[in-house]
């Protein structure tokens, strides 16, 4: 065997299974399809706004040439956009009326670089809840499973928030919480006195409000409250599998990383029933290698992963790798997203605050925690932050010079909120991923065809979210400016997951509760496919966690002879 273990994917689940595999002695292999990042030199987080191309813009032709996808996330600008893929690049298909916006990073690191930190633990409902109104597979684990791993993973990664005590929202291994600003505390009190039940709380995000011994050993020190994180962090103040996971897998001496590596397909034994290798295209030079190993795990994100698993079709295995249930691919969900609620107020503080938060103000779920409050299952929660307008931002876009310009600048407009539902979306077999059998990219692998639609749980979950935001903006005395009822694209919420799920049943899953392929054994896939249910929180504390807790388990397992 060239290695112990092979990892697949560089991010956020890939990092994570490379750091807890190579802490426990195994030789191990990362293959990252992107090209190599390094820390302080290809990150941007230094540039001043004179210092942005297009003053951070990106030409219209640019964008509708190349980003056409990508342009619809908040986080692509001049000064990032070599963390996006290129649409034009990598292409996938869907079907006429039903689109699927897939945001991507291809590079060292993945989309952990830009991620948007808020880190929330699934609760024992949430793992309970398939089981109990019968949509997609039982959990084959309860939170009590996963709760010691968070753990490891909050203290690990550095996770600032406050401890609410909240059944629906465990709390965790916390640094402290960035402090709500002062209409925040306002709207609190008036959310909070006005609708029993609610809790307005200060997000929780993997940023360093301070930096402890294990942080600080990676070289990481704390926030410098800046609000440039999608850029990369000089700092190493949030977690990124660059800042964090990596280079702690790297200090054992035991990784070995390979970039500009494409997983074309996993190599299958019939006769052991076990995987052997993967299959590997340079990028550039698009040569096919092989590399082998004992344990595999695939963390090439939810629909990644399906397409390398679905490429895997073998004699033995005719629908693909692990795929006997043939689950694979399907069940994509997301959280709805872009459910989004803007008010003015003229009724708070005339005060300002320090900095640019890595974080806002989180709603945690209220609805349908004992039994169903109306005519939809599951629930959702909010995530939020006022400011101010106004200020030497509003004052230079407009003409002016001199003490006009100044005096402009020193007058501040009102505080208004921006409040953006996410909603639990629903297991569906018929959401799925399948390859084309006609199309290939570049380096001759089929297309995805990604087969997504909202379904009528989903859209009543959207009408309750907005009826909701509304209600509390104006509970607490704001006008609402903005009310966008209509959910964005599935995918936009860049939380897909579910192609792989787990499941107690071989013959409808595709993993077990140590995130072990039914199938084939020696095969671990812990990145969002794994997901069972999407709750309505943040996913990747969760995926975090199931990485850790499968590799640990793998290792285990060699050690004792069952792989």
């Amino acid at each position: 065997m060239d290695f112990d273990a092979i990892v697949i994917g560089s991010g956020m689940s890939g990092g994570i299974a490379a750091k807890e595999l190579t802490e426990r002695g195994m030789k191990t292999l990362v293959l990252e399809r992107g090209g190599n990042v390094e820390r302080g030199k290809d990150t941007t987080d230094w540039m001043q706004p004179w210092q942005l191309p297009n003053g951070g813009n990106i030409p219209e032709e640019e964008l509708a040439a190349d980003y056409p996808v990508q342009s619809q996330c908040y986080a692509l600008s001049s000064a990032t956009k070599q963390f996006f893929v290129k649409d034009s690049e990598h292409p996938y298909t869907t079907p006429e009326g039903k689109p699927f916006s897939w945001i991507r990073g291809y590079h060292l690191g993945g989309r952990s670089i830009m991620w948007g930190r808020q880190s929330y633990r699934l609760a024992p409902l949430d793992f309970e809840a398939n089981a109990k109104d019968g949509h997609g597979s039982d959990w084959p684990i309860r939170y009590d499973d996963l709760a010691p791993w968070y753990d490891h993973i909050e203290s690990f990664i550095g996770v600032s928030g406050s401890r609410e005590g909240l059944p629906q929202l465990p709390d965790g291994e916390f640094l402290p919480p960035f402090a709500l600003n002062d209409a925040e505390l306002r709207f609190k009190s008036a959310v909070e006195g006005n609708f029993p039940g609610r809790k307005v709380i200060p997000g929780r995000v993997a940023n360093l409000s301070e930096a402890r011994e294990q942080h600080r050993e990676l070289g990481r020190a704390p926030c410098q409250v800046r609000s440039l994180c999608e850029r990369g962090c000089t700092y190493g103040a949030y977690h990124s599998s660059l800042n964090s996971s990596l280079p702690a897998a790297e200090r054992t001496g035991n990784l070995t990383l390979v970039t500009d590596a494409i997983a074309h397909s996993i190599i299958h034994d019939p006769a052991s029933g076990k995987a052997t290798g993967v299959r590997v295209i340079d990028a550039n030079t698009k040569e096919a290698t092989t590399y082998t190993a004992k344990v595999i795990f695939c963390c090439a994100s939810t629909i990644g992963t399906a397409q390398i698993l679905l490429n895997s079709k073998s004699e033995a295995m005719p629908r693909g790798l692990a795929n006997s249930s043939d689950m694979v691919g399907r069940n994509i969900m997301d959280h709805l997203y872009g459910l989004l609620t803007i008010a003015t107020f003229d009724n708070m503080p005339d005060t300002y605050y320090f900095g640019r938060r890595p974080t806002g103000f989180y709603i945690p779920r209220y609805r349908n925690l004992d039994g169903n409050d109306g005519d939809y299952l599951r629930g959702y929660g909010f995530q939020g932050s006022f400011s101010r307008n106004g200020g030497a931002g509003a004052a230079m876009a407009l003409p002016g010079i001199g003490e006009e310009l100044k005096e402009r600048g020193r007058q501040l407009g009102p505080w208004t909120l921006f409040l953006a539902g996410f909603g639990e979306i629903l297991p569906h077999p018929d959401n799925r991923v399948t390859l084309s059998e006609t199309e290939t990219d570049q380096w001759g692998i089929p297309l995805p065809h990604i087969d997504v639609a909202l379904r009528e749980n989903d859209m009543k979950l959207a009408t309750a979210i907005q009826e909701d935001g509304r209600a509390m903006a104006e509970a607490a005395g704001g006008t609402v400016v903005t009310s966008l009822g209509n959910p964005a694209p599935p995918g936009l919420g860049i939380h897909e997951m579910g192609t792989a799920r787990m499941g107690n049943d071989p013959a409808t899953s595709v993993l077990n509760g140590w995130n072990q392929a039914h199938d084939v054994p020696n095969l671990f896939i812990t990145d969002g496919a794994a997901m069972s249910s999407s709750g309505c929180v943040n996913p990747s504390l969760t995926y975090m966690a199931l990485s850790a807790r499968a590799a640990d388990a793998a290792v285990s397992m060699l050690a004792e002879g069952a792989l």
